[in-house]
């Protein structure tokens, strides 16, 4: 029986998941499609695990005006709370974010959430705590991803604070949780040296 790929990727994951990095320099002239931007975000929203099979996972993907838009309105947000002799470096971090080409916001429905509370008393407690792994699971996969098609991201957290602003903005339904902001663009600096500690602290075999 042959297997129907759904989509061919640029490089081995192995190597994907090393070459993935932080990378803060960005800039919006690349090679990459937002079209194919769209496909690899709607694969890693498609096949991320999730808990009960919950599918709780909700993305938002801003380009072009809508993704400065974002970076303009977390900067102003930002400027209400932080003392005008110290807004400089924040400032130059939101116009360093929107010199990217877009941005991949990360939110949990939470009515799918309360759906299982209410299915599965027994494990009530349990399914934010789920809800949070495949969060992660979901911003990894994009991340990476993104990475095998040549372009650099970081991922931010500016939440709670820019929420209302978004849903307002971009008509987010109530029960989005938001829980991550992920700005991507062409590479123009690589990520710095990275550290890694003994893999003999981090982790135990038994064979």
């Amino acid at each position: 029986m042959k297997r129907k790929k759904e989509m061919k990727m640029a490089k081995d994951f192995y190597t994907a998941v090393e070459e993935r990095r932080s990378i803060y320099v960005i800039s919006k002239d690349h090679a990459v499609s937002n079209e194919r931007i769209q496909e690899v975000v709607e694969f890693a929203v498609k096949h991320t695990p999730t808990s009960f099979n919950s599918q709780s996972g909700r993305v938002v993907v801003l380009f072009n005006q809508h993704h400065d838009k974002f970076w303009d309105l977390t900067k102003e947000t930002l400027r209400e709370i932080v003392p005008a002799e110290d807004f400089g470096p924040t400032e130059q971090k939101m116009e360093m974010f929107k010199a990217g080409s877009g941005t991949v916001l990360f939110f949990e429905d939470e009515e799918a959430v309360r759906a299982l509370q209410e299915q599965f008393p027994t494990y009530s407690d349990k399914f934010p705590e789920y809800s949070l792994q495949s969060s992660g699971m979901l911003q990894f996969i994009v991340w990476t991803a993104l990475e095998q098609e040549g372009l650099g991201a970081t991922l931010q957290h500016y939440q709670p604070l820019i929420d209302e602003k978004v849903r307002n903005e971009w008509n987010i339904p109530a029960s989005w949780k938001l829980h991550a902001q992920m700005p991507f663009g062409q590479p123009v600096a690589p990520a710095g040296d990275k550290e890694f500690q003994p893999l003999s602290e981090r982790m135990k075999v038994f064979k």
